[in-house]
């Protein structure tokens, strides 16, 4: 497309446009145009808003232990502990030389290495084969096994067979055959065995 030649008229009138232009006073914003004004927004004359105070952190130098809180959750208690606090229902006087052994066991049975399966049936064979022959204290020998740890939450896993033992002879067969249950004194296995005291047998 081929330029035409601009008329006179336009050459006036694009001189006069080019001569009115004027350089910007600020790069990158537009001049204030001449009187022009702005709003200015009055002061708030409402109350201050306070910012609120963070909470102080309390100081804490290395070395230094976390405050103790109290806790409401206590320990698991351990077989020991259950059996101490059994009442005692045989006779007071028997009862206290039983537990520091001077009552000499009738008769006793090894459960030790046992599995569950085979110690269960072995124990309720051995304690009413005892009792119908008339026989009042026997031992129970179940293992001390890992130490048994009031803070697992599985302790069974301790030593199977000697917290699972006083609640077989606590249960149904054996519960109507059973007097007393006591850990055994040292001379006779301590914490690895019971005593048993049997009811007398009845015909």
């Amino acid at each position: 497309m081929s330029r035409r030649k601009l008329r006179p008229e336009e050459l006036e009138l694009w001189g006069r446009v080019a001569g009115s232009a004027r350089k910007l006073e600020t790069q990158g914003k537009l001049a204030k145009p001449a009187g022009a004004t702005y709003p200015i927004s009055a002061p708030q004359t409402g109350p201050r808003t306070e910012r609120a105070t963070p909470a102080p952190v309390e100081r804490f130098d290395m070395g230094q232990g976390a405050a103790q809180r109290p806790s409401t959750w206590s320990a698991p208690e351990t077989t020991s502990a259950r059996l101490s606090r059994d009442s005692v229902a045989m006779d007071a006087k028997a009862f206290t030389r039983m537990k520091r052994g001077k009552l000499k066991p009738e008769a006793r049975i090894d459960l030790h290495g046992m599995t569950l399966d085979r110690a269960h049936p072995a124990l309720i064979g051995f304690i009413h084969s005892a009792q119908s022959r008339g026989l009042r204290l026997v031992l129970v020998i179940t293992g001390k096994g890992q130490r048994e740890d009031p803070y697992d939450a599985a302790p069974r896993r301790r030593g199977v067979l000697k917290s699972q033992v006083p609640q077989w002879l606590r249960m149904p067969p054996l519960s109507a055959s059973v007097l007393q249950i006591s850990e055994a004194h040292l001379r006779h296995g301590g914490s690895g065995a019971y005593y048993v005291y049997l009811r007398r047998f009845r015909r």
